[in-house]
């Protein structure tokens, strides 16, 4: 009896039949290689595993059950920083956001990691999307800052002893202050109301930048819109979706479009890169849900970064000289997954006095991408002293994005490299700055965010 042949395409796949990476998206990439130079992991390594094309050849050969869900396959997915400057770079248009997410809710249900990471993934799940718990954390993380026990420990030389892991998120730990503060859930407009907005407070943000939150408030109210801050929201879901946590993404994401619903809102501003590509994309991460799917496509088209927001309406506040030099560096969320690029120059370039100069190979990503700085600290590390030499060589009195993230990424590398604190902005700090009248000179010595009035 002759035996019987299998065809490639009858291998059942190495993914689970739940949402697994779409075959029209893997078809999309004709490996052309573009995408090459401007992958982080690629440009510092040089594998072709550890590029988009790799990638996604990896996730080709899985789909039709010829590379197994192992440690390897694994590991270039978790290399990925999921900056999506491949996306910008693609000439055929690969939407790899739609590939690298589902592939790691696969890997995150069809793998185990070892002991230690579950444990610390588990840990920063635990926490970071739950502001009420970060604020329970940031008491005795206030003690640690407050009595300078770093110093100690330092001196001891115990860092050396722990996980690098445990390093990173010491060296990224920003300066805390006013956490167990909170804005009202309305601030109202200067002179007459020309738009009723709602505001994304978020969860890590809503803690450690309460600044910027602050400072997005009074350019909004500033520029004649009534503010809805709605106590009750939580996290966007980003974190989770961006680490294979589909599930958990999900549920955060109906939470989110069910407050902003009832508070009946013209557009949500967003005043963090990976917070708003996600939730713009919550129509596509809902599309299964009959009763969710219609809700989550209108949500997301109300959602607008700050900068897209402030650019559509015509300025009614008036913008003050700020005179001092400012490099710009582009959040890889807002540039890269969201396309927008153009705006928050357009916003600096309008405050008199103020020269905004470009960073050098502004398309790479400094290595903080969510959480991946802290998931694998010795490359986000060579990505960050990467940026922050460009940075340098700028010769700017400070550093302005539209990301917390890549802030602390930007100034744990420049502490690293030994050349001293560089003051780090929000663009909307800055556009705030220039609208109080705040001088130049205050802004750089952190006087400008002193006050966490709305109005």
């Amino acid at each position: 009896m002759p035996s019987v042949q299998h065809s490639e395409a009858s291998l059942p796949s190495s993914f689970d039949a739940h949402h697994p990476p779409e075959k029209k998206y893997i078809d999309d990439c004709v490996h052309c290689g573009f995408c090459l130079p401007a992958c982080p992991t690629y440009v510092l390594w040089g594998n072709e595993m550890d590029s988009p094309r790799g990638r996604i050849y990896m996730i080709k050969k899985a789909s039709e059950g010829e590379a197994p869900l192992d440690n390897r396959f694994r590991q270039h997915m978790d290399n990925c920083l999921g900056c999506m400057a491949c996306m910008s770079a693609c000439p055929s248009g690969v939407l790899y956001n739609k590939l690298i997410e589902p592939t790691r809710a696969q890997i995150e249900r069809n793998t185990r990691r070892s002991l230690s990471d579950r444990l610390f993934r588990k840990m920063l799940f635990a926490t970071f999307p739950y502001p009420e718990r970060l604020r329970v954390l940031a008491l005795p993380l206030m003690i640690y800052q407050r009595f300078r026990i770093n110093a100690l420990i330092n001196w001891f030389g115990i860092w050396r002893l722990l996980p690098r892991r445990l390093v990173a998120l010491n060296a990224l730990l920003p300066k805390l202050e006013n956490v167990f503060e909170k804005l009202p859930a309305t601030v109202h407009p200067r002179g007459a109301p020309r738009r009723r907005v709602g505001m994304l407070s978020g969860c890590i943000q809503q803690v450690f930048f309460l600044r910027v939150n602050a400072a997005t408030a009074r350019v909004l109210a500033a520029e004649g819109c009534e503010v809805v801050i709605p106590p009750e929201q939580g996290c966007c879901g980003a974190l989770m979706l961006h680490s294979g946590l589909e599930t958990d993404a999900i549920e955060f994401a109906k939470k989110l479009i069910a407050v902003f619903e009832k508070a009946n809102v013209d557009t949500v501003v967003i005043n963090s890169a990976g917070c708003g590509s996600t939730m713009k994309e919550y129509g596509h991460l809902l599309r299964h849900d009959p009763v969710w799917a219609d809700r989550a496509v209108s949500f997301s088209a109300k959602c607008k970064d700050i900068s897209e927001f402030l650019c559509e309406l015509e300025p009614q506040a008036l913008r003050n000289p700020l005179e001092c030099r400012v490099a710009y560096h582009d959040a890889c969320h807002l540039q890269h997954a969201q396309g927008v690029r153009d705006q928050p120059r357009r916003l600096l370039k309008a405050i008199p006095g103020l020269d905004v100069a470009e960073i050098p190979e502004a398309h790479l990503c400094c290595g903080s991408a969510g959480i991946y700085n802290l998931l694998e600290p010795e490359t986000a590390q060579d990505l960050g002293d990467r940026k922050v030499s460009h940075l340098v060589s700028t010769h700017s009195q400070a550093v302005v994005s539209a990301n917390p993230g890549c802030l602390l990424q930007l100034m744990s590398g420049a502490h690293r490299q030994g050349i001293g604190t560089m003051p780090a902005f929000h663009l909307v700090e800055v556009v705030d700055a220039s609208i109080r009248g705040i001088s130049a000179a205050d802004l750089l010595k952190g006087d400008a965010a002193s006050s966490l009035q709305t109005n």
